[in-house]
């Protein structure tokens, strides 16, 4: 039988897990057995008595760093198929491609740093992949594992009861959604856009393409940049 994704999170707070991943599609999905979820606390392989995971960092400077040999014997300890993923303000933007990757993998291991971050050797010597969530920075990476936990696991075969629901979500073809309406059909004076009452398929498949298109081309026009570059299209 072939072993369920897992998740295993390196922390210094367990307890943050499973959180939101405990509710909704992710925590049925858990409770049937498709994900599992392990926490490691690394503080567990910390070498005195005080459980000391951090340092003064070499140069001085502000706040303190998580060490490197504390980290390491956390990581050796949690072996396991699948990448190792420091989740730092400084990694590679997360993206829906990147997402679909981790998704299709076997599961993996996600170290939350927090302080100022991790001492560098072993980021190094582990190869470990950076990755963020934006350009903002958070109190420690559980936030981050959360996000990023959450979108794999909606993508695992089983999650989502409409799977092809998937097919027409934001990125998933390079551009944002399209808007969407339901009862009322008027509310507040606002009444549905006429095309989506006519029944008329193909009318209303026109009518969302275009309409993902210029979202996209107003909200992020680094996405629609992309987008017609991938399609051989010049800018505009």
């Amino acid at each position: 039988m072939t072993a369920p994704w897992t998740a295993a999170v390196l922390t210094l707070f367990p307890e943050m897990f499973p959180g939101p991943l405990g509710q909704s599609l992710a925590g049925k999905a858990l409770g049937d057995g498709i994900w599992r979820l392990e926490t490691v606390d690394i503080r567990d392989f910390a070498r005195d008595k005080h459980r000391s995971v951090d340092d003064a960092p070499f140069g001085g400077g502000p706040g303190m760093v998580m060490r490197p040999d504390v980290v390491d014997a956390a990581i050796a300890a949690t072996e396991r198929p699948g990448p190792l993923i420091y989740l730092s303000p400084r990694g590679r933007p997360l993206d829906q491609a990147r997402v679909e990757e981790l998704a299709a993998g076997p599961g993996l291991r996600l170290l939350c740093g927090r302080f100022e971050g991790v001492d560098e050797r072993v980021v190094e010597a582990r190869a470990m992949e950076e990755i963020c969530l934006g350009d903002f920075v958070l109190s420690g990476g559980e936030p981050a594992a959360i996000a990023l936990i959450d979108a794999c696991v909606r993508l695992l075969p089983g999650v989502v009861g409409a799977a092809e629901t998937l097919a027409e979500e934001s990125f998933a073809r390079g551009l944002l959604e399209y808007p969407h309406y339901t009862r009322p059909q008027s509310w507040q004076g606002r009444a549905v856009p006429e095309v989506l009452l006519s029944g008329h398929h193909e009318e209303i498949r026109r009518w969302r393409e275009a309409q993902a298109a210029e979202a996209t081309r107003r909200r992020r026009p680094d996405l629609w940049e992309r987008y017609l570059a991938r399609h051989g299209r010049a800018g505009g």
